[in-house]
């Protein structure tokens, strides 16, 4: 998932909620719009503003939908409402908080999603690699801390419900490989001591 700046999210965000920006006039017109919704786009100096539109429509955020009169507005793409969806649960990134005791069960994703859907797909890799759960298979991951509620989340995001699995299991065949590669940190592979 490419990177994106503060003053590209809070765009994306604005449009999230239904921000139509029209461009029949100049670029002036809607910068103008969008720093009258809150004090914090004060902040944001117009070439900016530009530069992040430019960026947000040459990612296919945004895109130029051309109006009977000959003006032309901006909204966002179905990969933009995502990304903004994204944004507003979770911020830039989805993280889980890594607790200090661990609960002894394992958190199991699995996912077979249709070619139709490669972005979610890959959006849904880079997303469980950077949350920190390692790869037992090819599309099934694994975690040992609870993150159900914010997979689940996710998953509805990207209306992939059908495609993914999670999964919470007390045991699994190859448990202490796992502690090691969870725990190594920690008291070479040894988990924190496991709630009662």
């Amino acid at each position: 998932m490419q990177k994106i700046g503060p003053v590209q999210q809070k765009i994306l965000l604005a449009f999230l909620g239904g921000l139509a920006l029209g461009c029949s006039g100049s670029p002036t017109q809607y910068y103008s719009t969008l720093r009258k919704i809150h004090k914090e786009w004060r902040r944001i100096d117009q070439r900016s503003f530009n530069r992040s539109i430019r960026l947000l429509h040459k990612q296919r955020l945004l895109e130029e939908v051309r109006l009977k009169d000959g003006s032309i507005t901006l909204k966002l793409t179905q990969n933009g409402r995502m990304r903004a969806g994204f944004l507003q649960l979770f911020g830039n990134t989805l993280r889980i908080k890594q607790q200090k005791t661990w609960d002894g069960l394992w958190r199991i994703v699995l996912f077979d999603v249709p070619e139709k859907k490669r972005t979610f797909r890959d959006i849904l890799r880079d997303h469980l690699r950077t949350i920190g759960f390692k790869e037992l298979q090819h599309s099934v991951f694994i975690f040992p801390y609870p993150c159900e509620k914010e997979m689940r989340s996710l998953v509805e995001l990207y209306d992939a419900a059908p495609y993914v699995r999670i999964i919470t299991a007390k045991s699994i065949d190859n448990a202490k490989e796992m502690q090691k590669r969870f725990f190594a940190k920690n008291h070479q592979g040894v988990p924190p001591s496991i709630k009662k």
